[in-house]
């Protein structure tokens, strides 16, 4: 018998999570249910795309629905739902609405989908992982959250620009939360198995990190009326084809920490194994002081934000 064609639910239809959706099937990676709370917004989405289905010659299915019960079966789950960042605001700002959202959205999905592996994209990110394990009561290695993808490829850019050479050659790493204190590791960083710190001076470097940690917020104040979508949809592709395909990769993802970098119980982005059962094993890198002192700060505030958010998902804690 042929393969069975891996099934991705993608929960929210808004510019992620469709964007997300064409690669998907454009892609030739699976078939895709998605799913929004407003209705006829995903079925259009999903008749929309489909209708270029033999333009794009491909073979894959994607089915829009506002019921969850349509999800059933899926082997990964990717939460995008909730609401944007707008001008002026952090993610942090948008704890209290997106925490009910996604511990809603994770439970259900999980009720339809129990063996699924479930991918969290809403921010602020790291907290959300956190809360979508919370709910659903899964072994910690099924939940992942998406991020260091996203701003290690930012910080890949910038650097290719400075130095003026294809973004292919340039290699990155970005560790901790998904906000203002994410830990850009400049030392980790190559160009074609150079030391980005034997091609650039600190000062040189420096701007090229602040850039990477308000990538977000430059790019929330252009769009006026949303965040970014392109690139997070990229970067969660590349997961979902790793885990979907079976592909071991080693990525920067918000995993699950019991004591590794001094850090116990919580996710926190890092480097990680990934496949299609979740997080295989977390990295330890051999962080200097400076570095450690740095990923424990955002650690720290992490933990704080989750803190408030448990308050905030009380009453849907539990399956």
């Amino acid at each position: 018998m042929p393969p069975q064609t891996p099934r991705v639910a993608v929960i929210g239809a808004g510019r992620v999570g469709s964007t997300l959706a064409q690669r998907l099937v454009e892609q030739h990676i699976a078939d895709v249910v998605l799913l929004d709370v407003v209705a006829g917004l995903p079925q259009a989405i999903a008749l929309d795309l489909m209708q270029a289905q033999g333009l794009e010659n491909h073979a894959y299915t994607l089915t829009g629905t506002n019921d969850y019960a349509d999800t059933a079966g899926a082997d990964l789950v990717v939460i995008t739902a909730g609401f944007p960042r707008r001008p002026g605001m952090s993610r942090g700002d948008l704890l209290a609405s997106n925490t009910q959202i996604v511990a809603k959205a994770a439970r259900e999905a999980i009720a339809h989908s129990p063996d699924a592996v479930l991918l969290i994209v809403t921010n602020p990110l790291d907290v959300m992982t956190y809360i979508a394990w919370q709910v659903t009561g899964l072994p910690p290695q099924r939940v992942i959250g998406m991020a260091g993808v996203l701003d290690s490829a930012r910080l890949q850019y910038f650097i290719a620009q400075a130095l003026g050479v294809a973004v292919a050659d340039v290699q990155t790493m970005v560790l901790g939360g998904h906000g203002d204190l994410m830990l850009p590791l400049p030392r980790y960083c190559t160009v074609e198995g150079v030391p980005l710190t034997d091609l650039l001076t600190p000062e040189q470097i420096a701007p090229l990190v602040d850039h990477t940690r308000n990538a977000g917020a430059e790019l929330v104040k252009l769009y006026q009326t949303g965040s970014a979508f392109y690139a997070p949809a990229a970067a969660i592709t590349l997961m979902v084809r790793a885990m979907v395909q079976g592909r071991t990769r080693q990525l920067p993802a918000a995993a699950y920490l019991q004591g590794e970098y001094g850090i116990h119980d919580l996710f926190m982005g890092v480097p990680c194994r990934i496949n299609g059962g979740g997080v295989e094993k977390v990295l330890e890198l051999a962080l200097n002081e400076t570095e450690l002192g740095a990923l424990q700060a955002s650690a720290r505030f992490v933990r704080s934000m989750v803190e408030e958010a448990i308050g905030h998902s009380a009453p849907i804690t539990t399956l």
